[in-house]
């Protein structure tokens, strides 16, 4: 199992994953995203995308306000009991809030919410950075209805950022003050069995997605009913085991109709010409824990030449960059002159076919490129030597296995494509 430390540092040394505000000492449960941090993240969220929104003919995409009307948080129920027990000495973690009577705390409760204000006067209107993205798709749900006239079942999807004020942030990416959520609310007929099939529909979805994106294995774990939230009558967490332990990873709640019903909406039945609340599946992936368990698989140690290597063996699709480009010899302006041409060239065709980045590498000698390649996990390395002057053949070099070929530059994006 990788250290966590270790992937820590991996994140930060290659550019993934930075500590935020971190020259003034940080700041805790903050993240920022490096250049190849926020590829891979564009990469996992264009894809969830591309599955379960594009790829079907049932969805409608939303990119609802971060700031709403405090109303919504107060009749979802989020100002009353988002809220986790606080103990009075401040030095006493989260992690012990399970049994504090056992612990002797006196426990007052605390809203997780970040309350702000909106307006400059000493009566300013209150609001919230929203804890969740799932509000902003209920109370489009009429706007979406009116816009699209869909009959059920159907869903609106949203990726987002979403706020909580934790009491003890920690595990790098896992919990966080500051993080981004992929979700969807689908809404199914009320009627007795339709609830169910969709239910299931959506969990073998999210297990076929887990192998899509390169996680090895996820565990289903069926919440009873006095762990489940207050307006699920169906949950099941798909567990992880990150480097820390087994931990929840993604969501998969029947919220029934217990949002819909607290905004007073309801949807008209073509079928029966009455007005009928559609209840809810929510399937809920948190971007920045996918992003942490995508590295946790993905982190390879294993012995090339001799000598240890580290390797995050990425799906390509994921992959922050398909291709790096080098000339052998960076002193050689022949060789640098047709790097730069292969490279700009391969550039452009790879825009074509969706490819993730193609970049040019001449930074230290041959071998120092290789290895930082696979760290950032790069599938293919290749290489302009002088044989390539001669007959305009390039070295590509597999990240996997460091296995080198011989490849023609007119086929050299049918090879880096082939298993993208």
């Amino acid at each position: 199992m990788t250290n966590l430390d270790t992937l820590v540092a991996l994140a930060k040394r290659r550019g993934f994953i930075y500590p935020g505000s971190e020259i003034y000492g940080g700041l805790a449960g903050t993240w920022d995203y490096g250049h190849y941090g926020l590829a891979l993240k564009n990469n996992l969220k264009n894809l969830w995308w591309k599955r379960f929104v594009t790829d079907r003919e049932d969805m409608y995409g939303l990119d609802a306000a971060i700031l709403m009307n405090e109303r919504v948080w107060q009749v979802s129920g989020h100002v009353e009991g988002f809220s986790d027990p606080l103990p009075q000495k401040s030095s006493e973690l989260r992690s012990d809030l399970k049994n504090p009577e056992s612990q002797g705390q006196t426990l007052k409760q605390f809203n997780l919410m970040f309350r702000t204000q909106i307006g400059a006067t000493d009566d300013a209107q209150v609001s919230y950075l929203r804890p969740e993205t799932a509000q902003g798709m209920f109370v489009n749900f009429k706007n979406t209805v009116d816009s699209f006239h869909p009959p059920l079942p159907f869903g609106i999807a949203q990726i987002g950022k979403a706020f909580r004020n934790e009491i003890a942030p920690r595990d790098f990416l896992f919990r966080a003050r500051e993080f981004e959520q992929m979700e969807i609310e689908y809404f199914v007929h009320p009627q007795v069995g339709q609830w169910e099939k969709v239910f299931e529909q959506f969990r073998l979805a999210l297990h076929a997605f887990a192998k899509e994106i390169g996680l090895k294995e996820i565990h289903d774990l069926e919440v009873l009913a006095t762990d489940r939230a207050h307006y699920s009558q169906r949950t099941i967490d798909f567990e992880f085991d990150f480097p820390f332990g087994r931990k929840e990873l993604w969501g998969l709640a029947y919220r029934t109709d217990y949002d819909l019903t607290a905004h007073q909406l309801d949807y008209h039945d073509e079928a029966t010409k009455s007005k009928i609340v559609p209840h809810v599946i929510e399937p809920s992936f948190g971007v920045d824990r996918t992003i942490l368990a995508i590295l946790s698989d993905a982190y390879t140690e294993d012995e090339m030449g001799g000598e240890k290597r580290v390797y995050l063996k990425l799906p390509p699709r994921l992959a922050p960059v398909t291709a790096a480009i080098f000339p052998l010899l960076k002193n050689k302006p022949e060789l640098v002159t047709k790097a730069l041409e292969i490279y700009r060239s391969l550039k452009l065709q790879a825009i074509s076919y969706n490819l993730q980045a193609i970049v040019f590498d001449d930074n230290g000698n041959i071998g120092k490129r290789y290895r930082r390649q696979d760290e950032i996990g790069t599938p293919y390395c290749v290489t302009i030597d002088f044989q390539t002057l001669d007959d305009n053949t390039v070295t590509v070099r597999a990240r996997d296995t460091g296995e080198q070929e011989r490849v023609a530059v007119g086929e050299l994006l049918d090879k880096i494509k082939d298993k993208t």
